[in-house]
């Protein structure tokens, strides 16, 4: 099978997204100071981590597909839909909104493609619900460390 020019702009989309995750969780991760660095430092490179290889894993199937994938830095900075990081230290806090909102904008990509994806080739759909699952439980535990419990903080009743 080789790839339509549709197909193949869906999979460049969804590898410059990753490719600057990755590119945004290493910032993250050298730049961030405060309330549980030491975590949030340790998980942002299983973050990175699961970019690189996400990306490496639609790179090689693109070119399976007999499509040209375009990691170069210029091609990603240009058509990346996530949100710039800042440069210079950055809270945790900040930090956290920030890669939780990069991680929904990568799958919002993923999302976005997904049905034309599926379409043309179901195999290359098999990898996005990979992506999906990995990057929502990222952003969800992630997120979690600036989420406001809802529970009541008293004693549960004795019976």
């Amino acid at each position: 099978m080789k790839a339509s020019p549709t197909l193949t702009n869906n999979m460049q989309a969804v590898l410059a997204d990753l490719i600057e995750l990755h590119v945004q969780g290493k910032q993250a991760h050298w730049n961030i100071v405060g309330t549980n660095f030491r975590d949030l430092h340790l998980q942002l490179d299983e973050i990175v981590d699961a970019a690189r290889a996400f990306a490496d894993d639609i790179a090689e199937r693109m070119r399976a597909l007999h499509a040209l994938p375009d990691g170069r830095s210029a091609t990603v900075a240009k058509s990346t839909n996530l949100p710039q990081f800042p440069e210079g230290l950055i809270s945790t806090k900040d930090a956290i909104d920030r890669i939780v909102a990069a991680l929904e904008a990568a799958v919002g990509t993923m999302r976005k493609v997904h049905d034309e994806v599926d379409e043309e080739d179901p195999t290359t759909a098999d990898l996005l619900h990979t992506f999906i699952e990995k990057l929502e439980q990222f952003a969800w535990m992630v997120g979690a460390e600036n989420m406001k419990a809802t529970a009541s903080a008293t004693k549960p009743d004795s019976k």
